[in-house]
This record gives structure tokens, C-alpha cells and sequence, in this order.
């Protein structure tokens, strides 16, 4: 038994059509009316979910400023999924468990795990195969609810996995990228599949540099938007308990050392990195400073705390060590520091631009010469750090301000030049700047930035004449790969 279908309302309003005859066709019958359709049924529009991915506290203070702000625009769900990327996830506490998150959690309807969606796999090394992904895609849906949701996703680096694996999983979904700190100043590490990098609207990040442009993902024609600073410095105000900032101590205030473990990223050595530090107590306390605190690396070895104890005193100075999990941001406004010291931390550039504090760097140089790859996406927080900050052993006494920053202009181009070097295939359009800077009046005092092979292999300003004969070219390519062995 079949179900009678409903009269179209429109055929309906006019009774009594008659038939006409069947002139095209030459045969004089009488065609009738077409069958009637049935009326669609109105269907309610779907609800709208964002989902917001986080892997650290700072990425999430900027989401919730983000969302502050209106950067989001309204949703019927708002769920934060949490990544825990650690190298043993069980033994390192996520985010949403650290201190102070529980002010940010009423601006989401539910937290999610990543870890616990994909468990036992490892979010830094797992992305979905093809051919499992329709069904991966379903249950997805399925286990977090979404139904028929339309999803507007915002994640952290598109370009690796886990926010690479989430894109894929939720192909309808629109995607924000939001930049967790300078790398957004610096090009994509590496080609996307224009099927998700062609579904990124919009760039968000933090203002840390007016003036200068972000390179990530333009390509793909990413808008870059900035989340207001003074958003950013409210969630902060609110994560350290909501009090009125503290005021500076009558000696001006300690003078505050971030540390970074850049030897887990295989940047330096441990011995390297503890030298590192030590440099950072000599240089503050060069320059005045009595009361050091310092601020270590979570994971980083208790034993170069103790060193820089015992540093500290044997130059006459006090040296506390700030062991609780908090940003860096939290002790800006607490501490008031003097001068904030750092290599090439975001935090130094937060201090600098939003809280107005004085800063100095250390070791960028020795960094910019050995980091390798020359596409290592560190590169560029080392760029931008070493032209806008000053260096300690240069730095001004306590209390006073640091030195101009670049031109914005120059400093673009500056950026842009590196951004080319790094990524010449993904970012061509960056030739003419880089061609600018390397050929202007700063080309001398940026050098350092640029290795004479990659600026000869480019052919750039600064780099050797490329023979035009095979053998001749052969033989200079082995004499700069001699060159580099003899300055190891």
C-alpha cells in the first residue's frame, strides 16, 4: 500500500485548468498538468557548534579573549576540545587541569578530550587514513553529539597533527586558525592540501608586534585578525584571582628570567642551556638588579634551578625560583617586574607590548647560526625577537626603557626576507621583499640572519655568483659544504 501524495498548493489554487493541446509534438492529444508535487517540509535550521582546540593555558587564555571580544561570532554549543601533546600525556597534567582554567571554563558548554577520542593513540602522532575516514567522520558526530550541527572549527597549527587530523575529520567545518604565539608572524611550515587550507577564513592572534604582518597561511588568502590587547590582559587579571594589579616594590621590582628547555627541542645542549641561564643572572645582575626570580621551564631539570641559586648568591644577589604552573603573563602583573629576560619566549613580547616592561634577550645569535633545518619554524620567533629586543649585555639599568623598535617597514621586510628563505616554493611573492631588504641600508646589520648557501642557492643579495657551467657549479657547492665543515 502506497501513501497518497499531497496536492502542490500551487496547481491547487487553480482549479479547473483545461487541457491544451499537444501542439509540439504534432499528435493533436490533450497533455495534462503535470503530477503534483508534494510541499517541502519546513525543516529548522541547523544549530551551530563551535569547537575550539587547545593545547596549552596561553592558547586558551587567547580563545576566551578571542571570544570575549567577539571575534566568535553567536552559537547554539561552545565545547572545548582539549589536547594534551606532552611525550608521555599520563604523566603530564592537561591543560584544563592546571591553575586558574576554572575561571575560563563558563565560557564553554562542555570540555572534550582529545586523548580520550583517539586513546591509546598519541595526538602529535596519529592522523586518520584515508580510507577510514567516512566512518571515523560518522562516529565522530556521533560521540560528541553534533548530529546535523553546522561546526565552525578554530585550531592551532593547521599544518600538523593533532589540529590536522581534527580538519580532516570534520570536512563541513569552517576553520579559524588562532597563532599561540610569534610563529604566526612566520610562513607554513609546510605545503596543506588545498582542501583544508582552502576552508581557513580567517587568522586570528595576539597584537605582540604592531605593525608587522602575519605570513601564516596567506596563501590560501587567510584574513589576519587581531584579538584586542586589553581582552588578552583581562582573561589574564581574571586567571590570577581578579585583583587589582600589584604595585612595584620601592627597589623597582625583581628582575624576572623565563626559562624555555630549548635543549628538548634539540636547539642546544642541556650544558648549553644551563650556561645559557647563568648568563641571564650575571647580565641582570650587571646591571643592578638584587632580587632574580626565575621562572623554569615545567619540565625542566630541578638541578639548573640550583645552579642559578647558587650563582646568584656567590654575586651578591637573591634568587627565587617561581615553581608554580602559571603563565608567565600572571607574574607580569603580579611581580611588576623590573626587567623581564628571556632568548626568544613569546612572553618576552607580551611584557614588552601589553604590560609596557622592560626586556632583554640572550644567545638569539648563537641560535640563528646553528638552527637546522633553515625552514625550522623557530626561525622566525628568533628573528622577530633578536630585531625588536635588545640584548642584555646592551641593555639599559633597571627600571628604564628598552631600546626603539625597527621601523615597521623595515622590520616587514626583515620578516618577509626570512619567511622567503624558509619557504621559497610556498611563498614566492616574498622574493621582491626579500630582494629589498638584502640589497637596503640594514642588509649589513641583519647578515646574520641569512647563511651566504642559502642566500647563493636563491639567488639573493649577498650570496656568491652562480657559474653558469655544470663542473663549475659543482665545485662551488663542494666548497661552501668544505667551508661550513671547517667552522664546526
Amino acid at each position: 500500500m502506497t501513501a497518497s501524495r499531497p496536492a502542490n498548493p500551487d496547481t491547487a489554487s487553480r482549479p479547473g485548468r483545461p487541457a491544451t493541446p499537444d501542439t509540439a509534438s504534432g499528435t493533436g492529444l490533450a497533455s495534462a498538468d503535470p503530477a503534483p508535487l508534494a510541499a517541502p517540509a519546513s525543516r529548522p535550521a541547523p544549530r551551530t557548534t563551535q569547537i575550539f582546540c587547545a593545547s596549552t593555558l596561553y592558547g586558551a587564555v587567547t580563545l576566551a579573549a578571542a571570544i570575549d571580544s567577539g571575534r566568535f561570532g553567536t552559537a547554539d554549543r561552545r565545547l572545548l576540545l582539549v589536547t594534551n601533546n606532552a611525550a608521555v600525556p599520563e604523566t603530564t597534567p592537561a591543560l584544563d587541569e592546571a591553575e586558574g582554567f576554572a575561571r575560563l571554563r563558563d565560557r564553554f558548554d562542555a570540555v572534550l578530550s582529545w586523548n580520550e577520542t583517539i586513546s591509546p593513540l598519541h595526538p602529535a602522532g596519529w592522523t586518520p587514513r584515508a580510507s577510514d575516514l567516512p566512518l571515523l567522520q560518522r562516529h565522530l558526530r556521533k560521540l560528541w553529539r553534533l548530529g546535523d550541527d553546522r561546526i565552525e572549527l578554530a585550531v592551532e597549527s593547521i599544518q600538523v597533527t593533532p589540529a590536522l587530523a581534527i580538519a580532516q575529520l570534520l570536512p563541513e567545518a569552517s576553520i579559524t586558525v588562532y597563532a599561540d604565539g610569534l610563529m604566526s608572524y612566520g610562513p607554513t611550515r609546510n605545503k596543506i592540501d588545498p582542501l583544508i587550507g582552502g576552508r581557513v577564513r580567517r587568522l586570528l592572534h595576539l597584537d605582540l608586534v604592531p605593525g608587522l604582518s602575519p605570513l601564516l597561511l596567506a596563501e590560501f588568502g587567510a584574513v589576519p585578525e587581531t584579538v584586542p590587547s586589553e581582552a588578552f590582559t583581562s582573561v589574564v587579571a581574571e586567571l590570577s584571582g581578579g585583583g587589582g594589579p600589584a604595585t612595584t616594590a620601592p627597589d623597582g621590582g625583581a628582575a624576572l628570567l623565563l626559562g624555555q628547555y630549548l635543549a628538548a627541542l634539540n636547539l642546544m645542549t642541556s650544558a648549553e642551556e644551563e650556561e645559557l641561564h647563568l648568563r641571564m643572572v650575571r647580565g641582570a645582575v650587571a646591571h643592578g638588579h638584587r632580587r632574580l626570580v626565575f621562572k623554569p621551564h615545567p619540565t625542566a631539570p630541578d638541578a639548573w634551578s640550583r645552579a642559578l641559586v647558587q650563582e646568584a648568591e656567590r654575586l651578591g644577589a637573591t634568587l627565587t625560583v617561581e615553581h608554580r604552573p602559571v603563565l608567565a603573563e600572571v607574574l607580569f602583573r603580579e611581580l611588576r617586574p623590573a626587567l623581564v629576560v628571556g632568548c626568544f619566549s613569546t612572553a618576552l613580547l607580551t611584557a614588552r607590548t601589553f604590560y609596557g616592561l622592560p626586556v632583554a634577550r640572550v644567545g638569539t645569535e648563537t641560535l640563528l647560526a646553528r638552527l637546522t633545518p633553515y625552514q625550522n619554524s623557530n626561525r622566525i620567533p628568533l628573528t622577530v625577537v633578536d630585531a625588536v629586543v635588545p640584548p642584555l649585555e646592551a641593555a639599559a639599568g633597571a627600571g628604564s626603557a628598552p631600546e626603539p623598535v625597527e621601523n615597521v617597514p623595515a622590520l616587514n621586510d626583515l620578516v618577509g626576507a626570512v619567511g622567503f628563505a624558509m619557504q621559497p616554493k610556498i611563498r614566492p611573492d616574498l622574493r621582491e621583499a626579500a630582494v629589498r631588504h638584502l640589497s637596503g641600508p640594514l642588509a649589513d646589520r641583519t647578515r646574520h640572519h641569512f647563511g651566504l648557501r642559502r642566500l647563493t642557492v636563491l639567488n639573493l643579495p649577498g650570496g656568491l655568483p652562480v657559474p653558469r657551467h655544470p663542473k663549475i657549479r659543482r665545485l662551488a657547492r663542494r666548497a661552501l659544504r668544505l667551508r661550513k665543515a671547517l667552522r664546526k
